[in-house]
């Protein structure tokens, strides 16, 4: 009989949607969390077609509620032509209690923002990952830019030898 392929430790399982790369650039990333998303039928079509943009997005917390913002679900053209698809709606994010109760405290006493970082699939859902994020200024980007082309530079030199 074949083995089944192991899942990679510390990744997220599923196919990768979308990736927000600028949130890595822009903030310094702690805590990471899973949370499923309350969508419409064309929503999931675009999703699987790939059409969405998670740049511009954050997450705000309100009445005990998670909602993502700014996140860009391009429709399909072949969207149903009874409902006018709004690409940035406000969406409902899908978490426990707890974690909630966790991400108001960080958010309100500690000063963390919470920032979409991928969108996958998961067991045929739609699962947005987010994380607490500490903002960063501009030396310490440049600081981390160094960093991450020294750590290239240095394995392509360990590799020639």
């Amino acid at each position: 009989m074949a083995r089944k392929p192991k899942k990679k430790a510390g990744g997220h399982g599923g196919s990768t949607i979308a990736l927000n790369k600028k949130a890595r650039h822009d903030y310094s990333l702690e805590d990471r969390f899973e949370a499923g998303l309350a969508l419409e039928g064309w929503e999931v079509k675009s999703l699987r077609a790939g059409k969405v943009q998670l740049v511009d997005s954050h997450i705000l917390l309100k009445d005990g509620e998670a909602w993502l913002l700014g996140a860009l679900i391009t429709p399909l053209p072949t969207a149903s032509t009874h409902i006018r698809p709004d690409p940035t709606r406000t969406r409902k994010l899908l978490l426990h209690r707890d974690e909630i109760d966790r991400l108001t405290g960080a958010v309100e006493r500690k000063g963390y923002a919470l920032v979409p970082t991928a969108l996958y699939w998961k067991h045929g859902r739609a699962k947005l990952e987010i994380a607490l994020a500490k903002g960063r200024k501009a030396h310490d980007k440049r600081a981390a830019l160094k960093e991450r082309d020294w750590q290239r530079d240095r394995q392509r030199l360990l590799k020639n030898r």
